[in-house]
Order: structure tokens, then sequence, then C-alpha cells
């Protein structure tokens, strides 16, 4: 998390609270679409590392790009678009269309319109990339975390150089 536990547990909050209200129900509606505009926010720079990544780790860069570029913004979510077109992209698959959800039918602009229709073979190539998405954004994580100790050591040490400056020891 950025802000470390705290940031992890605010994050999961916002996250929790879009779940909770963030409905377009009359219920929600006077305060709902904060809790998911808030939601959206927190979720957007998480949502396009793991589109990128996924460009990365599928069989098909150019298509995942494509898709990314030309289908995310179709999608109702502005988080789950640009990684569900990525990833139909990588696979080559085509998402999206006449579906249920929730035990109703809902009818979701089409992701990666080029790509073929989902095979049941198609889950298990799904889960690969989802792994190995996983296991680079765990590396590029871990990497990030070793560069800011870096930068922060670096940091302290000209700090006390300046403040020691002239001493004799």
């Amino acid at each position: 998390a950025v802000a470390g536990v705290p940031g992890l547990v605010g994050f999961r909050a916002v996250n929790t609270l879009d779940a909770m209200v963030g409905h377009k129900s009359p219920r929600y509606r006077r305060f709902g679409w904060a809790s998911a505009r808030l939601d959206d926010v927190a979720g957007w720079p998480g949502a396009r590392l793991t589109a990128a990544l996924a460009v990365l780790a599928g069989g098909d860069a150019r298509g995942a790009v494509h898709a990314w570029r030309t289908d995310a913004h179709r999608h109702p979510s502005p988080n789950a678009g640009p990684v569900e077109a990525a990833f139909a992209g990588a696979l080559g698959v085509r998402l999206g269309g006449t579906l249920s959800y929730g035990g109703r039918v809902e009818h979701r602009p089409v992701l990666n319109g080029r790509g073929r229709p989902v095979r049941t073979t198609d889950i298990e190539r799904a889960v690969r990339l989802s792994r190995r998405t996983g296991l680079l954004a765990l590396g590029v994580s871990a990497v990030g975390r070793l560069a800011v100790g870096q930068l922060m050591k670096r940091a302290r040490g000209a700090r006390y150089k300046a403040r020691h400056k002239g001493e004799v020891r």
C-alpha cells in the first residue's frame, strides 16, 4: 500500500463503502455517488498498472494494447474496463455482450470485438494470465519498495552531511 498499513485500511474502507452504498438506487442516490467516485479514484493507479502488466504477461501484447485503448472506456467501470479489455486482447477473445450478472440479464459493451468467442479452454488460459500478472505485480512492488528505501537512505545521508558539515571528528 502506498501509505503502509493505514493506506491499506483506508483503501479497503473506501472499497467496502462503495460496495455497500455506491449503488444507483433511489435509497443511495443522494450520497452513494461519493463513495463510488472515491473508490474509482483510489483504484485508478492499480487498475492501470494491472492492465499494463497484463500486456506484458499476456501472449499478444499488441492485441492487449489495442483492446485497452479502443474498448476500455466502453466498460461501465472506469477501473475494470482497462483490465478486462487488456485481458481480452491478450487472450485474443471477445468479452461482454449479453450476460447474466447477479441473477439479471445485462447488456454490456463488447471488449476486443475482433477477438473470437470465449471457449472453455480459455478459462485456464485466463487463470494463468492472472497468475503471471500477479507475479509481475509482486515483482514491481518489491522493486518499488527497494527503490524507495534507497532514496530514503540517500536523503537521510544527505541531511546528516548537511547538519554535520565542517565538524571535526
